[in-house]
């Protein structure tokens, strides 16, 4: 067996951990989108609540539904903080693995370069061979009588 056909087995691990490590990839970007998508969500909803606690205070409120109202603003910001902390984490995360990821991709490239550049070589070793094989064929057939 040929070196590159004993290093193949090994370039379809790498590539297939490469794959792996992208589809990873993928998934750490959702869950970063989809945290941004909820923090978004949630600050719209602040921005909103605010909006309508001024609208209410404009024409009077009472000391117990401000409380109520100020008690609620300091939940959602509180449940905004939470979730800014979680997409942060998710960022990092998604970039460790993209990382990950490109490293990976890195190595499979370098084996496929390596496993092709044996297999150029074992051509060029072949074609010398069966060349100097016609030649040597060739040389006989004139030596003969």
């Amino acid at each position: 067996m040929t070196r590159a056909k004993r290093l193949e087995p090994v370039q379809h691990i790498v590539d297939e951990a490469q794959k792996r490590l992208a589809l990873s990839v993928v998934a750490f970007e959702k869950r970063v989108l989809d945290g941004e998508a909820k923090l978004a969500e949630l600050e719209r909803y602040k921005a909103e609540y605010e909006q309508g606690l001024s609208q209410r205070a404009g024409r009077g409120i009472g000391a117990t539904e401000l409380r109520d109202y100020q008690a609620f603003l300091a939940k959602l910001a509180e449940a905004i903080k939470q979730q800014q902390a979680l997409v942060n984490r998710a960022r990092a995360e998604h970039q460790a693995e993209r990382l990950k990821w490109q490293d990976a991709l890195r190595r499979s490239k370098a084996l496929g370069h390596v496993v092709e550049r044996w297999h150029a070589e074992e051509r060029h070793v072949s074609d010398r061979r069966e060349q100097r094989e016609s030649d040597e064929r060739a040389q006989r057939k004139t030596n003969r009588p």
